[in-house]
């Protein structure tokens, strides 16, 4: 594994841990670069967490790369009063720096983008802007937070849920996830958790500062796009990945749900099922 330092506006760094496969290994056809699978991490997860997922990636010959997000993990400095970064700087500034570190190392790769949980909600927002430089999009366990789409009790408290976190978090000057545990989201910036909230509360994606309609560019994606659910995964219930996916009515959409009671988070490690279908869908590209 290699380390690359980026820096990002306002002083925050960031790296991206790099993983090169087996050169005699990687999955190549005549017509076609072979696949280098950049993981976005999930809100509240740091990157080192995904390093055996990605190195499972690597063991069938593919690249793969993950990304840290602002203030997580080995990110610095931890968000405060003066983050100002949500969902809209993160695709448009920090993830065109992510690709560009990537693209220098596996020059002959194609980046698929993996999002985890937000990570796939910000994935489908980058791949909105850039049109065409990816692959293709692997959502694992990644939907939307939108509170119609959660069932029971769960959606009258996501919406009160959000609207009282962004409402804390404007008062802080930052969501501080380190003192108030909700979701295991850890200490955010407060745009980014108005952003998420925001998302929660209207089920679209308008987050602050945006220069596009992010909206209508999702809808006009034509790329290939893989989403997986997970038995046992609360936070993103089959019904709030179909809502994102729902988004992208242009795109190739292939569908699985793992049967085994993973949950939200434990297909990371417990992964053999999941890397596999993974495979078998970049074979197919």
């Amino acid at each position: 594994m290699e380390t690359v330092p980026i820096q990002l506006p306002g002083g925050t760094t960031a790296p991206v841990r790099l993983f090169a496969g087996p050169d005699h290994e990687h999955e190549t056809r005549r017509d076609a670069s072979r696949a280098v699978v950049v993981i976005v991490p999930g809100l509240g997860i740091p990157a080192g967490y995904y390093e055996p997922f990605a190195q499972a990636i690597t063991d069938h010959g593919f690249d793969a790369a993950i990304c840290e997000l602002a203030g997580q993990g080995d990110s610095r400095p931890r968000p405060g009063p003066e983050s100002t970064y949500g969902y809209h700087e993160i695709v448009a500034t920090h993830f065109p720096a992510v690709f560009e570190v990537v693209r220098e190392r596996f020059p002959d790769s194609t980046p698929y983008l993996l999002g985890h949980s937000m990570g796939g909600q910000l994935g489908v927002l980058y791949a909105a802007r850039i049109r065409g430089r990816l692959g293709g999009l692997i959502l694992v366990a990644s939907g939307t937070p939108y509170y119609r789409h959660h069932g029971g009790i769960r959606g009258p408290g996501l919406w009160f849920g959000a609207t009282a976190m962004s409402l804390t978090a404007a008062v802080a000057g930052f969501w501080p996830g380190d003192r108030i545990d909700v979701a295991g989201f850890g200490r955010q910036s407060r745009v980014l958790i108005s952003d998420w909230a925001r998302l929660a509360r209207t089920g679209r994606f308008e987050p602050a500062g945006a220069d596009i309609d992010y909206e209508e560019r999702i809808g006009r994606l034509t790329l290939p796009v893989l989403s997986i659910t997970i038995e046992g995964d609360d936070l993103t219930p089959i019904e709030s990945a179909q809502h994102l996916l729902e988004k992208l009515p242009a795109a190739e959409v292939a569908r699985w749900h793992n049967p085994r009671a993973l949950g939200h988070n434990g297909w990371i490690r417990d992964n053999d099922d999941t890397v596999a279908k993974i495979v078998t869908w970049l074979r197919d590209r």
